[in-house]
């Protein structure tokens, strides 16, 4: 941890070295030397960082005392200078106005300049320009921190540490591309599983409902067989319901009540309940009469108190239903009511079993010769694992990467197996990958902060990134790659098994959200040394948050049942993370009122996140409705999260905020303006205001916004005033756009101004949204009007060809347009709401994954047209032999993978004839086809249906259809009987 703070803050050392000489001005007199002084100390104490973490690590309490300290100078040396840049960039921008004028920096630097030269050498350019607001106090500030870490640079020689420790650090190859590896079939276990699979399908015992108990010790696979056996089909065929519950380290009586109805599908029925007992009454009656298997995982609560509710109520399941519960201690299996004969212990797996877990994991991908010449030291470290398959999982997956002989041998020999105290001997392997993480990023930061989320908490991977960017993570040289390098550090702790659970997305892979073990969650809590905290509060965690005061940097807030917010939150004055999760709509704990006096204290914040319970339909008046003016006090933060809060505007001092990076304000649904001032945030990388209903309009500033990677939406026009609003031409200096979502294209005036936009040179823009106006009707005038403008429009907006995603929405035209297929890069197409066009553009030869046609009411028949290949026939010259061999085999939508015809009221026909010479394949990967809402639709093509790789149709509204291939019934169904997953109309 201490050595990631160095590096960060001697990055920030070197960045205003560097701005010294870009910007050609000079630090103040004192404080140059103060700088370069730091540099020196930081330098020195950074070459012997690696020794003394390794100390640290095995309890040198000397030790650990010197690096609290430096760790707590150099987060306070962060700070001071970050208010220093700050106020630099403040002054230029106050100096320079609004204006968007290429001789506003030369103006800064010349007035800045002639400033300091006036002063005495023994003064400075803070004391007596309080018009420039740099102030006195940072000055002072600077000193007194560097005066601290030059006695902590000079306390370092009594511990005699070694620098440079490691001599065989290299620097890593970057992660671009990763593919997480399956697990594979689980390993060992079989008597367990087969044992467990007997209690379960078994005759019950007099005992009801009957309790079985998995335990063990922690990552020692008493979930994994818990899975095996809730997944196991005669099990399911066995039980009318099947419940998984996570009950985890805080037993939250009212969550595990509510989880339990989820799993009986009744969520809604039971959406107006709060109380314990009408939920518990909920649950009585709902299971009355089944056989149901419940899983209790990670049960740490043994007060029978609390669970003595829920075993009368589940009593009344039928005679025959169970309960399996996963705990480490075996008391609390007692407490639950498991008998001796019922309880399961998990053991370590056998040496061989083990050893094939890590081979497959360490081995893979290894030529023969590889693997003969590594398998005797790795049948020693495997050994080392002491079959505990966390250890095999986490040291198996670092060595898919070591190449040698000996890189193995230096795991094997490494010292921190020794360290078997440390979590009952898990936490020595892990330390092993932790350690091996690549020492010239900040991954091992990124890694120790997942600590300020609770066991068991599903984190949000873009939430993460942002978190990671807002603490400063990513090294500034990287600044325009920084998401980039996000993603990289995510699959790089994912790839080495710090993440567990990962779940995808299913439309392109792409990591959504994961886990952490226990076992890991326990060590990133003990690498962090306590700066990160999550309490759940509920009226008596004062005195827990008064013991951390003087650590906690990073701080997690789940508030239930109205408990008030702690006053003594207020002394946590370094906390740099705040995330609040009020989760109780109807008695909330956060109302407006008390975010003045936060913000007054929590000035260090770089990232804060709020969140609460809502309901649209039904506001709360006690909710948040406002963001205080004090807002402006946070001058550290870079991401700002109030998505689905209830707030109609943003005060004017948000814009004051000149380091944040990341504004989210997603589902804020009554938010009705932004500040006008918003082009002041110079560094604002993502503007995120989707499903903003309200917003209407956005200001003139957001064309200053340069450094904009996403901005979800974009509002042309909309305002009272039209001169203060937003026109497209707006987003012509916008050339970082990654993603951009594009609204009222209706209240462009003129075409000419979409072809100044040049939407063709954002290299960088990969996400592309239009949405046009509303839908006229195409038979009058204005229907014509806009059929025609919308036409000459889309033609002008034609995007880069590297764009991946692209949505077209209520386009007035009858045609598309002709670069549509020129996008070569393009991965996934929707076409919504086009009333206007009756034919369907030649897309065939797109490298699409996915395409939707949602909507397009004037469409009546899909035929060759949409499959973008060139007929031929006997006749054509051009079918010489000469030419056929090349076009022998022709392939449309090569890559296709789902696709949605939905509310094509006037499709009739979807037919292909071909007449072209050689093979033709059509979608030849489609694996999901969704049809909705097509009521004249009579017949599928045979060519869709006989692909072997579709594994879901989807039928709904489509009478004609349904009567043709209903299961059993329809003339058709033969040809759709060998798809897996089929659904109808309910």
């Amino acid at each position: 941890m201490a050595h990631a703070i160095v590096s960060s803050l001697l990055d920030q050392l070197k960045s205003i070295a560097q701005d010294q000489v870009k910007e050609k001005w000079r630090l103040v007199t004192g404080v140059e030397q103060q700088v370069g002084k730091l540099t020196t100390n930081l330098q020195a104490v950074q070459a012997v960082l690696e020794d003394a973490e390794q100390r640290q690590m095995k309890q040198d309490k000397a030790v650990t005392f010197w690096l609290d300290q430096l760790r707590d100078a150099s987060y306070d040396m962060e700070d001071v200078l970050e208010e220093w840049i700050t106020e630099t960039r403040k002054l230029q921008l106050d100096e320079g106005g609004d204006d968007d004028d290429d001789d506003n920096d030369n103006a800064f630097v010349s007035l800045l300049t002639k400033v300091c030269s006036f002063l005495p050498a023994a003064s400075n350019c803070f004391g007596g320009f309080e018009q420039l607001s740099l102030r006195h106090d940072i000055a002072v500030k600077i000193r007194e921190i560097s005066e601290k870490l030059d006695d902590i640079a000079r306390q370092k020689d009594r511990f005699k540490f070694v620098e440079n420790v490691s001599n065989y650090v290299k620097k890593p190859e970057r992660v671009r591309t990763t593919s997480l590896i399956d697990e594979g079939e689980v390993f060992g276990r079989v008597d367990e599983k087969s044992e467990l699979l007997s209690k379960l399908l078994g005759e019950s015992s007099q005992q009801h409902p009957h309790i079985i108990s998995l335990v063990g010790f922690g990552g020692i696979g008493k979930t994994t067989l818990a899975q095996l056996a809730y997944n196991d089909d005669e099990v399911k065929r066995n039980f009318e319901k099947v419940i998984w519950v996570c009950v985890s380290y805080t037993f939250e009586e009212i969550r595990v009540a509510k989880a339990i109805i989820e799993g009986l599908g009744e969520s809604k029925e039971a959406s107006g309940l709060s109380e314990f007992q009408s939920l518990m009454s909920h649950i009585h009656g709902s299971i009355g009469g089944k056989k149901i298997f419940l899983v209790l995982d990670d049960v740490w609560d043994g007060d029978s108190n609390k669970w003595d509710p829920f075993f009368c109520c589940l009593k009344n399941g039928l005679h025959g239903s169970k309960i399996l519960v996963t705990t480490r201690n075996e008391s609390i299996a007692r407490m639950m009511g498991t008998t001796e004969s019922d309880t399961i212990f998990i053991e370590q797996l056998a040496e061989e079993e083990c050893w094939l877990f890590f081979k497959q994991l360490a081995f893979f991908g290894r030529c023969f010769e590889d693997c003969e010449r590594l398998e005797p030291i790795g049948r020693k470290i495997a050994r080392k694992c002491k079959g505990l398959p966390l250890a095999a999982k986490v040291i198996g997956n670092l060595l898919r990467s070591k190449i040698t002989v000996k890189e193995w041998q230096r795991i094997l020999d490494s010292e921190m197996w020794k360290l078997e105290e440390i979590g009952q001997g898990l936490l020595a392997p892990l330390l092993l990958s932790y350690n091996d993480l690549p020492s010239n990023s900040m991954v091992k930061r990124c890694f120790s902060y997942c600590a300020v989320f609770p066991k068991d908490y599903s984190m949000n991977k873009e939430e993460l990134i942002s978190l990671w960017m807002a603490q400063g993570y990513f090294n500034a040289e990287e600044d325009e790659a920084m998401e980039m390098i996000g993603e990289e550090y995510f699959n790089i702790l994912a790839t080495r098994s710090f993440f567990q659970e990962i779940e995808k997305d299913e439309d392109d892979d792409d990591f959504l959200r994961c886990k952490m073990h226990d076992i890991v969650h326990d060590f990133a809590q003990f690498v962090c040394r306590k700066e990160c905290l999550w309490l759940e509060i509920d009226g008596n965690k004062e005195s827990v948050i008064n013991s951390f005061d003087d650590k906690v940097r990073h701080l997690g807030l789940n508030f239930e049942g109205g408990a008030p917010l702690p006053m003594s939150i207020h002394g946590l004055n370094r906390l740099r993370t705040l995330l609040i999760d009020d989760g109780s709509y109807l008695n909330p704990s956060l109302h407006s009122s008390i975010l003045p006096g936060l913000f007054s204290k929590l000035v260090c914040l770089r990232a804060l996140v709020i969140r609460q319970s809502s309901s649209f339909s039904h506001p709360n008046p006690y909710l948040i409705a406002e963001i205080p003016e004090n807002v402006g006090k946070l001058i550290h933060l870079k991401y700002l999260n109030l998505s689905k809060l209830y707030i109609e505007r943003l005060p004017e001092t948000l814009c004051e905020l000149y380091n944040l990076q990341k504004l989210d304000i997603r589902g804020c649904v009554y938010l009705r303006e932004l500040p006008a001032g918003i082009g002041k945030l110079m560094n604002m990388r993502s503007l995120l205001n989707g499903e903003t209903d309200s917003l209407k309009y956005l200001p003139l500033g957001i064309s200053r916004l340069t450094s904009l990677r996403t901005l979800e939406k974009f509002v042309v026009g909309g305002g009272v005033d039209g001169g203060s609003t937003c026109r497209l031409e707006s987003l012509k200096n916008l050339q970082l756009l990654r993603k951009c979502g594009v609204e009222g294209l209706g209240n462009v005036s003129h075409v000419d101004e979409a072809e100044r936009l040049q939407l063709y040179n954002k290299k960088n823009l990969i996400r592309l949204y239009l949405e046009f106006g509303r839908a006229v009707d195409g038979e009058g005038e204005a229907g014509r009007r806009k059929n025609e403008k919308d036409k000459q429009l889309l033609e002008a907006l034609q995007p880069p060809l590297n764009v991946e995603e692209l949505r077209i929405i209520f386009y007035g035209g009858n045609i598309f347009p002709k670069w549509l297929t020129s996008l070569t890069n393009l991965r996934d197409l929707i076409l919504f709401f086009c009333f206007n066009c009756e034919h369907l553009p030649p897309l065939g030869k797109l490298p699409l994954e996915e395409l939707g046609l949602l909507n397009l009411k004037s469409v009546k028949r899909v035929g060759n047209e949409f499959l973008g290949i060139e007929e031929s026939s006997e006749d054509d010259p051009s079918s010489s032999s000469s030419s056929s061999s090349s076009s022998s085999s022709v392939i449309a939508f090569p890559k296709l993978k789902s696709l949605e015809i939905w509310g094509m009221e006037e499709l009739e026909k979807w037919n292909y004839r071909i007449t072209r010479k050689g093979n033709i394949s059509i979608m030849p990967r489609l694996s999901a086809l969704s049809i909705c809402d097509c009521p004249k639709l009579k017949l599928l093509p045979d060519y869709i249906l006989q692909t072997t790789t579709l594994q879901e149709l989807r039928i709904e509204d489509c009478p004609i259809l349904e009567e043709r291939y209903r299961a059993g019934k329809g003339q058709d169904w033969h040809k759709i009987s060998h798809i897996p997953h089929i659904k109808w109309s309910p």
